[in-house]
């Protein structure tokens, strides 16, 4: 199984509570093998099986869950 790894900025997170949000929203999604979220730089970083998912598929989750990715 291959992993590639994917970071987004997402100026919205300002706390653990939204590091939290975006962990289990992404961390439910088939593919996805770590979700890293770090509040002071407003970062998530994303290790994932390509062959199962993409990184648009993830953008578009974050945007989903109220984060939306620039």
């Amino acid at each position: 199984m291959a992993t590639e790894t994917v970071a987004f900025v997402a100026p919205d997170i300002h706390c653990d509570g939204c590091a939290t949000s975006i962990r289990r929203s992404l961390g439910k999604m088939a593919g996805v093998q770590a979700v890293d979220v770090h509040v002071g730089d407003r970062t998530v970083t994303v290790s994932f099986d390509p062959g199962v998912i993409s990184p648009a598929s993830l953008r578009e989750r974050l945007e989903q869950a109220g984060f939306p990715a620039e």
